[in-house]
Formats: structure tokens, C-alpha cells, sequence
């Protein structure tokens, strides 16, 4: 594959790619404690004794990177004064920027030394850049400083690589659908709750302009709305033990019907999106004024979605509403994941210091305060504890969350993000639901392809 990050990577640093790349969420041993049950009412004092056991006074720069829209930037780097507040030899140095490259980026970093001592990663990336438990330093020999116990058990274990901890978990995330219901109320039409209300909404929406779809996909989402489509009918994970667990022609089925949206108007082709010239679609013009009326987007990004559509110039303050899951089958779609890790690059001169950083951000009641939901809804018991107890956070982004994770029971494989296949425009997924939206290929041709791709990405 030639825009395989690795094997491009290897070419040119040999050296630094020896060793192999391990999976993570192993049986590794947990960390010490009753994970599941820890007082988080103590997370004050247990922050507060950590932070004494690791303040030598040193003067340390740390460098901490993330990437996130404005409300997470602002909510961080005000976050990070306070940390600096508490531990005034402690400087940091934050980058940031959009999610676009970004991968490709810190993948690099990681490959050549130059990562942040702190990083905001994928769950993902713990497969994919790791190697070996190499990459990221081992939290649990920071225990001391940052509360491990804090963090349910099972999220903490699919952070291990070898027994090693190479990220603590901010947020179980999962996808969902939203709809503007100013636009349904305007044509008239009901919401979507199954297969048939979706064609119908299509029908309605291309009889009232042309211009208007009741759901919007991307290349990217119209894989998660394949896989979600999939185990609605069949029941079964997308992948499992390394193996797709889908026969081709059940593969073809999926993507026939995604193909059949196009035709009857529930989706536009990828074309039509591309025509709009947005980075993203919560910057799509179509979406802020209401002509894109449905998402299948993560609960912990809903809320820049409503930004836009509240916020439009032309047409201000539109009703975003969470909506059903649409019934397809007679089981329970779609995946949860751990949407995020903050880790320490193993490079870093200043580890100790950089866990006190995640603790503060994730433990401390000062950090919790300041970034509430903008990395989703907490793991932490501490950050949970917090948010209800001062009402804090998104009232969207707490609903979705609750929803999601009360729906959806299928796991989600490692590889499944993995850049070879999730990347734009180049990875698996973007090639084939391209190629399928234009006419290029058929389904069959589609679903080889997707195989194929797939199965490369994991080895097989």
C-alpha cells in the first residue's frame, strides 16, 4: 500500500522502525487497585500528594500537543495556565491544531524522537506506533503522581502493550444520529426511526428542492454507517481475532444499500459533497443553513455541529435534536470506543512531570473544572464526580454519551482507524467509497477492494 505511513517511514528510518507492532488490550495485568470502585471523592487529596511527591522545583519545560477545534484549544491552554499556576517550575509549551495531516504528523514525531512529552492520541495509535510498548513510556511507574485507579479497569487494560500502560483513557466515545429539526418541520416530514421512515424523509426532502437530504456521509462515515448497518442485521462484530467476520457477499449486501440512499435521495453522492468546498461538514454551508439535515457523528462532536446550525447567519437558531438509533435489523448496531489517551513519549527527559500534567488535567478538580466535556464525557471517577457535582458540561454531549453507550455493545477493532485505511484521501476507505459513489466500480469490485485493503492493513 503506498501510503502506508510504516512502510513509508521505514525507507527512510530504518533504524527507528526494528521492532514489531503490538496489539493492544492484551491480558496484561491491570493496574493496582480497585479500578472500578475508587473513592473519587479523594482525587483532591490524592492530586495534591502526588503533585508534593514529584515538585522537586526543578525548573522543567514540557512540550503538550492536541489537536481539537477552538473551544477544546481555549479550554486547554486555560487549563494549562493553572497547571502552571500550582507548579510554577513546571512551563508548558502547547501545540495544537485541526485533526487534517495531523496523524501524519505525530506519527513522524513519534518515528523520529521529536514527540511532545505529553500527547493527546488515538486509542489506535497504541497499535499502530507503539512498537512494542517502546513508544510511550510506561504510566503505572508514575503511579505516584497520577491516579490510575481513578479509571475503570477494562478501558485501562485496552490501554496495555506488553503489560505496559502506554496511555490513560479521557472518554468512551460512540457514533450517533442528530437531525435539525427546523428543516424536517419545514417539509414536513418525520424523523427517521427505521428503514423505511429513511426513504421516506429522502422522497419528501427531494420533492421540497433538490438541494435538500435528509442525512449527510462522508467516505469515512459511510464505513461506520456500513458496519453499523451490518451488525444491526447480523449481529455480529465487524472484526474479530484479526478477521473480518462478514462473508463478501454479505459485505456487498451492505454496500448496496448504502448505494440505494444515493438513489433514493437520503444521502448525496460524494461528488455533490465535494462540490461544496468545506474542510469539514460543520463548516458545509449546505449543513449551517439547514439543506444537510441529518449526521451519524461521535457524541463527544456534537456540539460543533449545533454551533453551526444555531449560530447561521442566514438562518439562526435551528433545533439540533439527537434522534433514535434507525432500526435496520434486530440488533443493537454500531461500536463504542475509547475515543482518546493522553501519554508520555517515551523520548521525554521530564516523565514524572509530564503524568502530573495528565492528573491534573484528568484528577485534579481544578483541571476537570476548566475542560468539562471538551474531550468528551470523562472515564475518570474524579472527572465524573466534578461535572455532576457542579453541573458542569455539554447537556448534548452528556445525553449522546448516555445513549450510545446504553445502545451500543460491539467492539471496536484496533485497526480499524488505522491511517492505511481511515486517511484522506488515500487510505481504503476513501478510495473504495469514492470510486462506488461515482460509478467507477461496482459493489463487487467495491467490496475485493475493501477486503483486500482491510486484510492487507492487518497482516493477513
Amino acid at each position: 500500500m503506498t501510503k502506508n505511513i510504516k512502510k513509508v517511514t521505514a525507507l527512510a528510518l530504518t533504524a527507528a522502525m526494528v521492532g514489531s507492532l503490538a496489539a493492544c488490550g492484551g491480558k496484561a495485568e491491570a493496574p493496582a487497585g480497585d479500578t472500578t470502585t475508587a473513592a473519587a471523592g479523594d482525587a483532591a487529596a490524592t492530586t495534591a500528594a502526588a503533585g508534593d511527591a514529584a515538585a522537586s522545583g526543578e525548573e522543567v519545560t514540557l512540550r503538550f500537543s492536541w489537536w481539537g477545534g477552538d473551544a477544546r484549544h481555549e479550554a486547554t491552554e486555560k487549563a494549562i495556565a493553572a497547571f502552571e499556576a500550582k507548579y510554577p517550575n513546571i512551563h508548558v509549551e502547547p501545540e495544537y491544531g485541526a485533526w487534517s495531516g495531523w496523524e501524519e504528523k505525530q506519527s513522524m514525531n513519534l518515528i523520529g524522537g521529536q514527540a511532545a512529552d505529553v500527547m493527546q492520541i488515538n486509542w489506535n495509535w497504541i497499535d499502530s506506533y507503539s512498537k512494542g510498548g517502546t513508544s510511550f513510556a510506561d504510566l503505572k511507574q508514575y503511579s505516584d503522581v497520577l491516579d490510575l485507579t481513578q479509571f475503570p479497569e477494562d478501558s485501562v487494560a485496552q490501554c496495555e502493550v506488553d503489560g505496559k500502560l502506554m496511555a490513560v483513557p479521557v472518554a468512551i466515545t460512540g457514533r450517533l444520529f442528530y437531525w435539525n429539526k427546523t428543516t424536517f418541520d419545514e417539509i414536513g416530514c418525520a424523523l427517521p426511526t427505521d428503514e423505511a421512515s429513511l426513504r421516506a424523509a429522502g422522497a419528501a426532502f427531494k420533492a421540497f428542492d433538490e438541494d435538500y437530504y435528509p442525512l449527510a456521509l462522508g467516505e469515512y462515515d459511510r464505513m461506520i454507517f456500513l458496519v453499523y448497518y451490518l451488525e444491526s442485521k447480523y449481529g455480529k462484530p465487524w472484526v474479530e481475532n484479526n478477521e473480518i467476520q462478514y462473508t463478501e457477499a454479505e459485505i456487498q449486501e451492505g454496500l448496496d444499500f448504502i448505494t440505494s440512499l444515493e438513489a433514493d435521495h437520503v444521502i448525496p453522492t460524494l461528488s455533490v459533497i465535494a462540490g461544496d468546498m468545506a474542510d469539514s461538514l460543520d463548516k458545509n454551508a449546505k449543513w449551517i443553513d439547514g439543506k444537510y439535515a441529518g449526521i451519524f457523528e461521535w457524541d463527544s462532536s456534537a456540539s460543533k455541529f449545533e454551533k453551526a446550525v444555531v449560530e447561521s447567519t442566514n438562518k439562526p437558531g435551528q433545533e439540533f435534536v439527537i434522534g433514535d438509533f434507525i432500526k435496520l435489523g434486530d440488533n443493537n448496531g454500531g461500536f463504542t470506543k475509547i475515543s482518546m489517551g493522553l501519554s508520555v513519549a517515551a523520548t521525554s527527559a521530564h516523565p514524572k512531570e509530564a503524568a502530573m500534567l495528565i492528573n491534573f488535567l484528568l484528577n485534579d478538580p481544578e483541571g476537570i473544572e476548566i475542560c468539562s466535556t471538551e474531550r468528551g464525557i470523562p472515564c475518570s471517577a474524579a472527572g465524573l464526580k466534578v461535572l455532576e457535582e457542579k453541573g458542569l458540561g455539554n447537556a448534548l454531549v452528556k445525553e449522546a454519551n448516555a445513549k450510545v453507550t446504553g445502545f451500543c455493545k460491539f467492539p471496536l477493532d484496533p485497526k480499524f482507524e488505522h491511517n492505511d485505511l481511515k486517511a484522506n484521501p488515500d487510505g481504503v476507505y476513501y478510495k473504495v467509497f469514492g470510486k462506488l459513489s461515482a460509478g467507477d466500480i461496482d459493489s463487487a469490485a467495491a467490496t475485493k477492494e475493501l477486503v483486500d485493503g482491510i486484510n492487507e492493513c492487518m497482516g493477513n
